[in-house]
């Protein structure tokens, strides 16, 4: 029980985020929805002190961990594997081209990749690229505020009601409203996304 406590009560680092760490996005993500360590935990059917330990990146999660945690938070299991590492000088601040983390399983033709180096912050970027002749499938309808910035090819987009589309240089807003997109073009669409809070 004095071990327990002794990591329980550890400092918290309270230099800048890491980025790419496990640990760091998961604590992200459980703060975005509003949730608890407690709930959380009780979810998993483990122990708080586990959880926090997961969270700082003391302890390593097991596949099947991994599997309910992503269910508790509502992300893809891709989401908690893609870490790709950066070099030292740039964690935090810089993601290249080709490390950045995909997210989702491209299911319906949309294929999402990570632009900010973690989720700690209190938005999102990320790329989305729109295969052609793909769609949504069904209307999204979450608890954040978007814009979307269209770098090439055109969407098909319908927010909360009203039908848009957009193309090269325009852009789009999304606040908590029912939105599904399209592209019937033949092709692809590409859109730089800015979502706060994170939600993958």
């Amino acid at each position: 029980m004095a071990i327990f406590h002794e990591v329980w009560e550890a400092p918290v680092n309270t230099q800048a985020p890491s980025s790419a760490t496990l640990g760091a996005d998961l604590r992200a993500l459980r703060k975005a929805r509003g949730l608890t360590l407690s709930e959380i935990a009780a979810r998993l059917g483990r122990s708080v002190g586990w959880l926090s330990q997961v969270e700082r990146d003391m302890s390593e999660p097991s596949i099947s961990d991994l599997r309910q945690i992503a269910g508790c938070l509502g992300v893809p299991m891709s989401m908690l594997f893609a870490h790709a590492a950066a070099p030292a000088d740039e964690q935090g601040y810089v993601v290249r081209s080709v490390a950045r983390r995909p997210m989702g399983s491209g299911e319906e033709g949309l294929i999402e990749e990570l632009l900010s180096p973690d989720l700690t912050d209190d938005f999102e970027m990320v790329h989305s690229t729109f295969a052609p002749r793909s769609r949504m499938q069904t209307p999204a309808n979450r608890p954040t505020q978007e814009v979307g910035y269209m770098l090439s090819g055109r969407l098909e987009l319908t927010i909360g009601g009203r039908q848009f589309s957009v193309g090269p240089g325009d852009s789009f807003r999304i606040r908590h409203e029912p939105y599904q997109w399209a592209n019937p073009h033949d092709e692809p669409a590409v859109a730089v996304w800015v979502i706060a809070p994170p939600v993958y």
